[in-house]
Order: structure tokens, then sequence, then C-alpha cells
């Protein structure tokens, strides 16, 4: 079972994470940027946890035969801090950058107007370079928001086809899956999804433009979850072709759109290259250091 995991944010995990995904077939994935758990104070923050997701991870991953690209923008949740505004004005140069497949994570937390203005501004720095967007639905009052994200991505001119809208579940995905945007489910020990009531979206939806993702971020979480799916699609009577195509074939279609996703030849290589290192670090340890 291959799998590209769409949505994992990696910076929040351990290099041990990295090896057990690949052992369980995941050979690529996309790290959105998003809060880090406190406020930052400044631009300069975000400047360098950007730069860290597009220079120490994917040689992190890299190390273990992952292939590792990222999102880029200014989080919903922080949308709301005028600390946070001049984020706006860089993310431009960042959006440039080789390993960039969207934008995001954008859209709301609370749904305020703020959100909202920073949301639509996030839209059309995506049209304007050419990039799918990856979309974030509030965690309260998530059909509202759910709705309210087709409403600003209409009007935005971005195509449908080149939106993912995340975190949806059984009340929210009906909404999403006659929009047009791509249809983003992750799976969680505990909230959002788990990999059983995933199946049965599947199968009640079929599998066009949906992916499933682990999130993984800082709270409980399993990177595994994406192959706990693939199994659970198996037992319910799904092929292997149905899973490669839900696991691999979807998100890749989904952020080739971006003109810069390069996996046709990875590495395959498991382990840590000997004598690699980023900026004079490696990501060995102890007595193999």
């Amino acid at each position: 079972m291959r799998i590209f995991d769409p949505h994992i944010h990696m910076t929040s995990r351990t290099t041990e994470d990295y090896e057990r995904m690949y052992s369980a077939g995941v050979r690529a994935l996309v790290e959105p940027s998003f809060w880090l758990g406190q406020p930052r104070t400044s631009v300069g923050t975000f400047c360098d946890y950007f730069d860290a997701i597009l220079g120490w991870e994917p040689f992190r991953a890299s190390q273990f035969g992952i292939a590792h690209f990222a999102t880029i923008g200014l989080n919903p949740k922080e949308a709301n801090d005028p600390r946070c505004r001049e984020v706006l004005d860089v993310l431009p140069r960042y959006l440039e950058k080789d390993r960039v497949v969207a934008v995001g994570e954008l859209g709301y937390d609370s749904m305020t107007p703020e959100e909202e203005e920073v949301f639509e501004a996030q839209l059309a720095l995506a049209v304007t370079h050419e990039l799918p967007a990856l979309v974030h639905t509030p965690h309260r009052d998530k059909l509202a928001g759910t709705r309210r994200t087709i409403d600003v991505v209409n009007a935005s001119g971005l195509e449908p086809g080149r939106v993912l809208v995340d975190h949806l579940n059984e009340v929210t995905v009906g909404e999403v899956a006659g929009s047009g945007c791509w249809m983003g489910f992750s799976i969680y020990p505990d909230t959002k999804m788990d990999p059983h009531r995933m199946v049965a979206i599947l199968k009640e939806y079929g599998l066009e433009r949906i992916v499933v993702n682990s999130a993984a971020d800082w709270g409980r979480s399993d990177p595994l979850l994406t192959l706990r799916t693939g199994e659970a699609m198996r037992a319910a009577g799904f092929s292997v072709d149905d899973v490669d195509r839900v696991l691999w074939r979807n998100p890749v279609e989904f952020y080739r759109q971006s003109g810069r996703l390069e996996i046709d030849d990875l590495d395959e290589t498991v382990g840590a290259v000997a004598g690699a290192t980023f900026e004079g670090n490696s990501v060995l340890r102890g007595s193999r250091d």
C-alpha cells in the first residue's frame, strides 16, 4: 500500500514518526503551515517557521525515504491578530518556492470579519500565483462555516477544482460534494473522523475528489491513521485499486495542479544517509552521531 498524506504537521512529530510512516507505506506528504499552539508575536517568527518547513523538514523526511512538500499561508486563528497582518506582505516570495504546492491553511476559525478579509486576500494570492488552495473549516458552527467557505471560494475567481476543503465530516460533506471543490477528511483517534466512519462516507459519496489525511499535529493524533483507513476500506470490500486511488492518486491529482509536485522518481532508500547534514546538522543522535 503506497500512501500520500496530503495534510500532516510533521514539525510537531518526532523522527521516529518518519520511520514508522515509511514502514507503513508513506512515500510523500504535504505539510500545511498552521498555528503552533501559542500566539506568534511578529512576522519574523512566521518567516523562521516557513523556512523550517521548506528547509529542515524536507531534509529530515528525505533521510527516511519520504518526499516532503508544503503549503504556505496565514492560518485562520492568527488572522485575528493585528501583529500577524504583515505576513500577507511576505507570502508572495514564499509562494514562489519550488516545494510550495498550495496556499494554506486558510479559511475560518471563529468566522470573524478579520478572518474573512484574510481568507479573501489569500485566495487572491492563489489566483495570482496559479496555485491551489487548502482550506480549513472551523471547529465550531462547522456547517455554517463550510457554507460560507464555499460562497467565498465562488466569489474569488479560483476554480473550485483547485480548492481542497478540509476537516469535513458527515454533516458538511454534502455541501462540498456539490460545489466542485475537493473534499478532505482528517482521521483522528477521538475527534473529527475515524476509519470506519470514513469508509461509510466513501460508500455513500464515491471516490472522486476525496482525500484522507492524518493531520497529526501536537494534539492527540496518529500519523498512521491513513494506513488504518486503507485497511478499513479493504475490510469493507473496496479493491486494492480503490485504496490506491484514495490514498495516493487523488492527492497527487490535486497537488499536481501546482506544477511543482515532483514524485515520479521517488528515492526508495530507507534510513538516514550517512554523512548527510542540513546547515551542519544531521538527524542522527547518540552513538551514531
